[in-house]
């Protein structure tokens, strides 16, 4: 990740599963729609990949009530194959996605530019709720 002025937040997780299905899952679309979500009121229910460098990925997201919802744009800018992933978000802001080995599984960690609107623990809590829900999603099935 290139440096800026923002700040950058980390978040981190180590799933307990095999580098294939960690990297499926983190990434087909079919499955992002089960583990995408910070909280139980909220949900994925849509989510499309074009999973290439320069290719744009769209998540959906909704509160269960339908009372709000907005899309996750991004434009992936690089794709190394079970250990980095880089996009810029629609709003100009860029994440680091990593995948490492481990004695204890797979660590994937994601490093994000954060957005001026909401605090900044909000935002950390908010990415780290949803990779521990990629975690428990991937470890389960």
């Amino acid at each position: 990740m290139e440096p800026s002025s923002s700040t950058v937040i980390t978040v981190s997780t180590t799933v307990n599963a095999p580098m294939e299905k960690v990297w499926d899952f983190f990434n087909e679309p079919g499955h992002i729609t089960h583990w995408y979500h910070a909280s139980k009121d909220w949900h994925a229910p849509a989510a499309s990949s074009d999973f290439r460098d320069g290719g744009k990925s769209t998540i959906r997201m909704e509160a269960k009530d339908g009372s709000t919802g907005f899309d996750f744009v991004w434009t992936y800018d690089s794709i190394i194959p079970h250990r980095l992933i880089t996009y810029t978000i629609a709003d100009g802001r860029k994440v680091e996605v990593s995948f490492q080995l481990s004695d204890e599984g797979i660590i994937v960690t994601e490093k994000f530019e954060a957005e001026k609107t909401n605090p900044i623990n909000l935002q950390k809590d908010g990415w780290q709720a949803i990779l521990d829900s990629f975690k428990k999603y991937t470890e389960s099935r």
